[in-house]
């Protein structure tokens, strides 16, 4: 039985408290919001706090994300409307990465066969091409491969083959896609 009596998270510090509630008042400032801020300030303001990011990103209003210095956003990903970016420990996004409206990413869980619902944290990483449909939900310490698709109101609760379309809840392999020339670097030698 779960004694949250007995909970204690002190372990966890994701950084100064001045900087999270910085943070927050910025993020309900120019990101939680529908107002449509520019993208270049929205990169900016991602930047300044300390994710690391490339060129290109587009990112739609009404975006959450926890923790910006918990961020790696590849070049030319975008992020649509209504997503949550959960990150209590490292998201990591590769180039071309695609999270349409409402996609949710979760690091964090809690130990259920513990009485004190201890903490858990784990990395989700999204590897480049890949496309999170909308209202679909990555689950902590999942990698989704490279090129693959995670159909919407999809839960990939495991890591997603890359080249690979994964529905349902749990997510399950449906089927494969083939590779593009442009992804294949022998054919780029050609």
């Amino acid at each position: 039985m779960i004694d949250l009596s007995t909970y204690d998270n002190q372990h966890y510090r994701p950084g100064p408290l001045s900087r999270r509630v910085f943070w927050y008042g910025v993020s309900r400032l120019f990101f939680e919001t529908r107002l449509p801020w520019p993208y270049a300030i929205k990169r900016s303001l991602l930047s300044l706090f300390g994710c690391r990011l490339r060129d290109g990103l587009i990112i739609k209003p009404d975006v959450k994300i926890k923790y910006p210095w918990f961020l790696d956003i590849g070049a030319h990903c975008w992020i649509g409307e209504g997503v949550w970016i959960d990150n209590l420990c490292q998201v990591t996004l590769g180039d071309h990465v695609v999270l349409s409206q409402g996609a949710y990413l979760v690091t964090g869980s809690h130990d259920y066969k513990k009485s004190t619902f201890n903490l858990i944290l784990d990395p989700i990483e999204i590897k480049s091409g890949a496309w999170i449909a909308a209202k679909s939900i990555v689950c902590p310490g999942v990698t989704i491969g490279a090129c693959s698709v995670l159909t919407a109101g999809s839960v990939a609760t495991k890591n997603l083959k890359s080249h690979s379309i994964h529905s349902g809840n749990p997510a399950i392999l449906k089927s494969t896609t083939k590779k593009s020339s442009h992804e294949d670097p022998k054919a780029l030698k050609k």
